[in-house]
């Protein structure tokens, strides 16, 4: 019986710190589990917080990019225009220079010979403006020259066109 008595309360001990080992195992996975569970929400709060952030940049981008794209097309809606009424007016001075309507003339250089003081020598029943002397242009070089300016004019035109787009793109 000796040997019951050093062995009961050896197996009382053992029992006690095994039961004492699961109690504050339990205790301690409870309160990691309160913490990693305070932890997640945080975070998730966080991830809730930067998706609503991008999201709302996102708009606020794409509200941006519609409004540029509003103001270019509105742009070239006035180029377009712009180009449309240049051409209209040319093709109507081409018009007017092939039916004879309108002559082109230049200005020549007054030569100042025997003091006529710029005044034309014999007197022409065309006109009664006196001043430097015109001369009219031949249709076919008055159509080049109208070509001509018509390049000019549309070449300026896509020159404001391409400004105002990078005026837009830049602001």
């Amino acid at each position: 019986m000796k040997a019951l008595n050093w062995q009961l309360p050896v197996l009382a001990l053992l029992l006690g710190l095994a039961l004492g080992g699961c109690a504050a195992w339990g205790w301690q996975a409870n309160s990691y589990e309160k913490v990693l569970a305070l932890q997640d929400a945080d975070h998730k709060t966080e991830r809730e917080a930067a998706a609503t952030a991008a999201i709302d940049r996102l708009d606020q981008e794409q509200t941006q990019r519609r409004a540029l794209e509003d103001r270019l097309q509105a742009n070239d809606e006035t180029h377009y225009q712009e180009l449309l009424n240049a051409q209209q007016a040319q093709a109507r001075l081409r018009d007017r220079l092939a039916t004879a309507d309108l002559r082109l003339s230049v200005l020549l250089a007054a030569t100042t010979q025997g003091g006529d003081c710029g005044m034309p020598a014999t007197p022409s029943g065309t006109g009664v403006v006196h001043g430097a002397i015109r001369a009219n242009l031949d249709p076919k070089h008055a159509q080049r020259i109208i070509s001509i300016t018509d390049r000019g004019d549309k070449g300026l035109i896509a020159l404001k066109a391409c400004q105002a787009y990078v005026r837009a793109i830049t602001r």
